[in-house]
């Protein structure tokens, strides 16, 4: 195996949008991030990476990570992706992606909600992502200690673990109209609202469709609706697609957490299965279609959309998995001459 690389992609305007002000999420400030990147860095050495690509940002992220490394330490080499000029947005993170894959990134972690997860995902290709929380609603990403997730991405990276036996391959819903395509990694949802605006949704009074890649019932998000009525694993093949409506219209209700500290009633009309390969109209003219949670694409009236779960989406690591394979095979421990059944020297 050639020279160990991994990625880190750290977004420092995640957790940042208009549900601070109506809800009690919890905040990942620019310090909390680059200390994250430190201890995934950490974590990288101890397991034998040799080059660490790190993405380069306007909020400070990457300068407090610099700062750090000039001070020393023992880190794998650190590499920024700092050829592209920044723009403070979405652009830098596919940038940044792009460019990891392209420098032979055997994975690649994410710090990010549902968002940033989303863009990193549209752009690694086949190498495995792990997506850490750091978002407001982090329905995709994994709210895990990120020393222990460097520990597992690092040893994907340096060969010791095969991507095949700890990753899998998630389901994304592409959304399609006439000028753009995008894709999803949790839900799409059709907004009465005419224009995109602040992005967060958190009014869902105004929201007739929901399609959901998988819903748990201790999920948050719009996709915890789903997990309240008709529950769906990651693991399946399937999704799950609702009909929304004003409450008090509709036959049932569902108080649904759809952001931190925000639990609301959500009417619903009905539900189904949403089956891979099967292209869903969207009756959303003259509305806003939003994707994981952010409205991203505004309808004129009389534009057309459709929506399919598809099964072609990133390869994600499972931490755990990762780990019990590390430990079932001693990949982090090592045999002193003081183990049991060996004499010790006098």
């Amino acid at each position: 195996m050639g020279e160990a690389v991994a990625g880190i992609v750290a977004n420092p305007a995640s957790g940042r949008d208009i549900r601070r002000l109506v809800a009690q999420a919890s905040v990942f400030p620019t310090a909390e991030k680059a200390n994250m990147v430190q201890r995934l860095l950490a974590a990288f050495a101890a397991t034998g990476v040799q080059r660490a690509v790190l993405s380069s940002d306007l909020g400070g992220i990457s300068a407090s990570v610099g700062q750090a490394l000039d001070r020393g330490g023992r880190p794998p080499e650190v590499e920024f992706c700092d050829a592209e000029p920044l723009t403070g947005t979405a652009v830098d993170t596919t940038n940044a992606v792009r460019r990891m894959v392209d420098e032979g990134a055997g994975v690649i972690v994410c710090l990010g909600g549902d968002g940033t997860a989303r863009v990193a995902a549209a752009a690694c290709g086949d190498v495995p992502l792990l997506a850490l929380s750091t978002g407001t609603n982090n329905a995709f990403p994994e709210m895990r200690e990120a020393t222990v997730a460097g520990l597992a991405a690092g040893l994907i990276a340096s060969g010791q673990i095969d991507p095949d036996l700890v990753t899998r391959r998630m389901s994304v819903l592409e959304v399609v109209t006439k000028a753009r395509r995008e894709i999803a990694l949790v839900d799409v949802c059709v907004s009465l609202i005419r224009h995109v605006g602040a992005r967060a949704l958190w009014e869902p009074a105004s929201l007739t469709e929901l399609y959901c890649t998988f819903a748990e019932p201790d999920g948050i998000g719009l996709s915890s609706i789903a997990g309240q009525l008709c529950p769906s694993p990651r693991s399946s093949a399937d999704g799950v697609a609702l009909q929304l409506g004003p409450v008090g219209e509709t036959p049932y209700v569902v108080q649904a957490p759809i952001a931190p500290g925000l639990v609301v009633p959500v009417g619903v009309r009905g539900w189904g299965v949403l089956r891979p390969g099967v292209r869903v109209e969207l009756a959303a003219a003259g509305g806003v279609i939003a994707v994981d949670g952010e409205r991203e694409l505004e309808l004129k009236n009389g534009e057309s959309a459709f929506v399919e779960l598809r099964s072609e989406g990133p390869w994600c690591v499972d931490v755990r998995a990762t780990m019990a394979e590390a430990a079932r095979r001693g990949l982090l421990r090592t045999t002193t001459a003081a183990a049991p059944g060996k004499e010790r020297r006098r």
